[in-house]
């Protein structure tokens, strides 16, 4: 099926755009879902409001945005997207990285209708700031909870896709890869003495990640596996699932989380995206990894997202604070 068969309900100028997302910006189908489901229930929104209609769930799920044209797009105001992230943040209860989502995928939309396609010169979302975000230091997994993961799988005699998931969670763990990535990796991505592997990240940029020794030891032992599987023609994914097709996003993310749990960990609330982190700390604070060469192994665009992961762990600023000169000195009172 062509992919915007999936957009049918959607207005002929909103479709423009998300035609621009994916054809030009090569924005991943996740990405443009998200654009075109912030828009839809913007428009939702503001189609209501400007009908004196109520703005409870149930009617804005019965709205069509069909009628939305260029002279509708142009008639949104400044003050109309405020109230309309002032209605998220009160009415469902928003939290700030929402919110910036929503104002992101205005803003990319008027953006283009106003600089790219030069449709009309007000933009109304150009000087509306970002929602504040709380900046939190990311979850990751320590070395001994790394391993006793990687014990729980291995050791797992239940499972006829132990040798599968084993490389799969090394290699989250080793290369700091995203899910999206990982199931998207082909057989002819993989070079053939197990050096590295190519993978294709955000914005479809490439990238080749290099494989350590653990890495090469796992993979070699699932291909081991996998050559006696036999899948349909023309399926050539490195992972597949049960039924021999190239393994779901969803499939990777319960096998991470059935060994969270087995491993005593989910109580951590940790997930997929947290073994990245592990990975990218680990790299960071026990190889001394350059930040830098962290950004491209992680493929960042920017080293600001990087740095996130150079925060000093508690045992270092505990250790810190006993070199103080003044650590041993004990208050004594005066006789």
């Amino acid at each position: 099926m062509n992919i915007m068969e999936e957009y049918a309900d959607f207005p002929e100028i909103i479709r423009e755009f998300i035609t621009y997302k994916l054809v030009i910006q090569v924005c991943s189908v996740k990405t443009v879902s998200e654009y075109s489901l912030d828009l839809k229930n913007f428009f939702k929104y503001y189609l209501a409001c400007k009908q004196g209609m109520s703005t409870d769930q149930e009617t804005l799920d019965n709205i069509s945005i069909m009628s939305v044209d260029l002279e509708t797009v142009k008639s949104v105001k400044t003050e109309d997207i405020y109230q309309y992230l002032f209605f998220v943040t009160e009415s469902r209860n928003n939290s700030s990285a929402a919110k910036a989502r929503k104002l992101s995928s205005i803003k990319g939309f008027y953006k283009y209708l106003v600089a790219k396609k030069r449709y009309f010169e007000d933009n109304p979302a150009i000087n509306i700031e970002s929602p504040k975000q709380k900046k939190s230091l990311p979850k990751f997994l320590s070395l001994e909870e790394s391993l006793n993961l990687l014990d729980t799988v291995k050791n797992d005699k239940d499972s006829k896709t132990t040798v599968r998931d084993f490389a799969i969670i090394t290699l989250f763990l080793n290369c700091g890869m995203r899910v999206s990535e990982l199931v998207g990796i082909s057989l002819n991505d993989v070079d053939r003495e197990l050096r590295s592997l190519r993978v294709i990240g955000k914005g479809n940029k490439e990238r080749i990640i290099y494989l350590n020794e653990a890495c090469k030891d796992a993979i070699a032992k699932y291909l081991a596996e996998r050559v006696n599987v036999k899948t349909q023609d023309g399926e050539n994914a490195l992972f597949l699932s049960s039924r021999a097709q190239r393994i779901s996003v969803k499939t990777v993310q319960w096998m991470v989380y059935k060994y969270l749990d087995m491993s005593g960990l989910e109580y951590k609330h940790y997930s997929v995206h947290k073994l990245r982190h592990t990975a990218a700390t680990l790299m960071y604070q026990s190889g001394n990894v350059d930040v830098r060469v962290l950004k491209d192994i992680l493929g960042h665009e920017q080293l600001n997202t990087t740095q996130i992961y150079t925060h000093v762990s508690n045992e270092s600023m505990e250790a810190a604070m006993s070199q103080n000169p003044l650590a041993n000195l004990n208050h004594k009172k005066k006789d």
